[in-house]
Parts: structure tokens; C-alpha cells; sequence
């Protein structure tokens, strides 16, 4: 008989695991399946497991290619069921082709004398979820708002950085849901990080892996106005309420949709994008309007040099830029006042939203 050994936490089962045990068991007779218990899990990850350990047992076991399930209390991270494993001395230990800890599980086979057997990652039975996004979708929010940019805007791109700098930003409503979009697509208000939000998915990671910035899906999940440090990943510096932007934020459709990840390497004046930032941190930390609209004006000063077309001016405003970097999508016109905005034809009335 040969003895199929697998490893992981399991804390959510779902299909993914459901593939992988079967391609593990099909290369012996005997499936055994170890999964970290809740003390590990919480040294290793810091946090709970979903399941208590003796339900998720109970799953494990009740699977037709499963024979046995052990649970591994090892203290090195990743090789939680070294333990166990040194003791029943299986044939193969099968991993995952992505396997993060699969150097040292090798080694641990070379001592053992059992084989290491590396699955290849084959087409999916089902849409491929992990354990965190499952987690967020029963968890996650049925609403989310969108976001305008002041200034600083492409600092919270990672290769873009800059110590020091800062990025500035609001979250608005009104709010979007799965249901509900009441803004045109493609316009640089942050909606592809609400729509992975809304989602269950890691907004962060999903607007990274498009090559572009942090800064929507930060402030969509923090909401306010917010200001924040430049770098690799969201570093809050402050936020407010944005009480003292209510009635004053608009904006207006350029008849376009922008395309943020195709222009995210464009040359442009970063050191003035980074002075927008610093003086829009400053008219927050004050809540001056007056002061922001300085800063909105230097950002736009910023895209005009970019080669972004010119905006046109409304009467009433005191302020105007692009809202997102894709040259398209909505600009953002700020006004002394409600009553300016709102007797504005075309201009679609925002307001902060903050969910303290």
C-alpha cells in the first residue's frame, strides 16, 4: 500500500482543496490529511481558525478520498505536522506546485525517506478561491463608497514612491453596491477596488496586481478624507470627517472613460505632484477649503503638463482636476459653497462619506 501524505490549514474547505486531494490521492492507495490546529494556526497567523478544530475534523473525514486526518501541533512555521509526519513515515508527501514552504518540506522528506512529489498546477474544476477571499465575502459589504483624489496621486504607485510624500483623498457617495452603479464606467473614481471589494477579493492586491496604485481601495475600505504616508503598501497618516467638504464637491463626465493601468508609467512631474500632495495634507490638517482648492489646482497644473486636455471652467467653481490618471473619466470641481453646486447644470453632486 502506498501512503499519500498532504499538509495545510483548511481552514475554509472549498473546492480547490477538493481537486487537490484527489490528484494527491490518485497517486497512492492511502490519503492522509494533516491540518494545523487552532493553537498553530494562531503562532503562525495570528488569528482563529473559521472551524473549531474538531468540526473541521469531522469535514475531513466525511470526504470519499480522505482516509485518514491527523492534526499537526509543530512549532515550525510551515512544518506544523513534522511531528506526526516522522511518526507514521508515509511514501509521499504531496504539495502544491506554488507550495511556499516547499524547500523545507523537500529537506524533511530527505531525512524521513519518503518521497516529495510536487503537483503541477492543472485547469481548475471550479474558479479558483482562496480561504482569505472566502472569509472576505462573509464578511464583506454590500454597499461601498468611491473616492476622489486631491493630491499626490500616483505616489501610492510602489515603483512611483517617494519617502516622505503624501497622498490625499475622500471617499464619496453616493455608494455603489453589486446592484446599484450610479456613475459611468471606466472614470477614475476608484471603481474596479470597489468592485473587488464588493466581491470578497483583497482590493489592495487586485489593483496592485494591475500595475497601479493603493490609494482607492485604502480609502474606500478606511472612507473619510484621508491622508497618507507614500510607499509600498497603505500607511494612514490622518484622516477627518470631511464635514467641511460637504456641498462643495461636484463632478463632471469629460465624455471619455480613462484607462489608469496604460498610462501609469507616462512621464510626468512628480516633484509637483508630490508639492499637490503636501499642500492638500496641510489644507486637510487645517479643513480649509481655500487651501485645498490650491492644491487640487496644482495637481491639475500636474496633468496639464502629463498632456491631459484642458478642463473647462465652471462658473461657481473654485477649483478643478481629472479625477483618475487614465486621461478620461469624471473631474472633480470644488465650489465655495451648496448652493454654487447645486444651481450648476451637468455637475453630479458628491459628499464625503465617512463610516466612523
Amino acid at each position: 500500500m502506498v501512503r499519500v501524505f498532504v499538509s495545510g490549514c483548511y481552514d475554509i474547505l472549498h473546492a480547490g482543496h477538493l481537486q487537490f486531494f484527489e490528484e494527491a490521492k490518485a497517486l497512492g492507495d492511502h490519503l492522509t490529511v494533516s491540518f494545523a490546529n487552532e493553537e498553530i494556526l494562531w503562532n503562525h497567523k495570528e488569528r482563529r481558525p473559521s472551524l473549531p478544530d474538531d468540526h473541521k475534523a469531522a469535514l475531513l473525514r466525511s470526504l470519499e478520498m480522505v482516509d485518514e486526518v491527523v492534526s499537526g501541533d509543530g512549532l515550525v512555521k510551515g512544518l506544523d505536522f513534522e511531528p506526526i509526519f516522522r511518526e507514521l513515515k508515509p511514501d509521499i508527501l504531496a504539495v502544491t506546485e506554488d507550495d511556499q514552504y516547499g524547500a523545507l518540506k523537500e529537506r524533511l522528506c530527505e531525512e524521513v525517506g519518503c518521497r516529495y512529489v510536487r503537483l503541477p498546477k492543472t485547469p481548475p474544476v471550479f474558479q479558483p478561491i482562496s480561504t482569505t477571499e472566502i472569509r472576505s465575502r462573509v464578511s464583506g459589504c454590500t454597499e461601498a463608497p468611491l473616492r476622489v483624489d486631491f493630491g499626490g496621486g500616483w505616489l501610492d504607485v510602489p515603483r512611483h514612491a517617494r519617502d516622505g510624500a503624501f497622498i490625499v483623498n475622500c471617499a464619496i457617495s453616493p455608494r455603489v453596491s453589486l446592484r446599484d452603479w450610479p456613475y459611468e464606467q471606466k472614470a477614475g473614481l476608484g471603481g474596479s477596488a470597489a468592485w473587488a471589494l464588493l466581491n470578497g477579493r483583497n482590493p489592495v492586491k487586485a489593483e496592485l496586481d494591475l500595475g497601479v496604485g493603493w490609494q482607492d481601495p485604502a480609502v474606500i475600505r478606511e472612507t473619510g478624507v484621508c491622508v497618507w504616508k507614500s510607499g509600498q503598501k497603505p500607511r494612514l497618516d490622518f484622516k477627518r470627517d470631511g464635514a467641511f467638504l460637504e456641498g462643495r464637491m461636484g463632478l463632471k463626465w469629460t465624455g471619455q472613460q480613462h484607462d489608469t493601468p496604460g498610462s501609469a508609467d507616462f512621464a510626468r512631474d512628480y516633484d509637483l505632484i508630490e508639492q499637490a500632495g503636501a499642500m492638500a495634507r496641510e489644507a486637510v490638517m487645517a479643513e480649509s477649503l481655500e487651501l485645498l482648492a490650491d492644491a487640487v489646482m496644482v495637481s491639475y497644473e500636474a496633468q496639464r503638463k502629463e498632456g491631459m486636455a484642458e478642463l473647462p471652467e465652471v462658473e461657481g467653481s473654485v477649483a478643478r482636476k481629472y479625477c483618475g490618471g487614465g486621461h478620461g473619466g469624471y473631474a472633480l470641481y470644488l465650489f465655495p459653497s451648496g448652493e454654487a453646486r447645486d444651481r450648476t447644470e451637468g455637475i453630479v453632486p458628491v459628499e464625503p462619506w465617512c463610516d466612523w
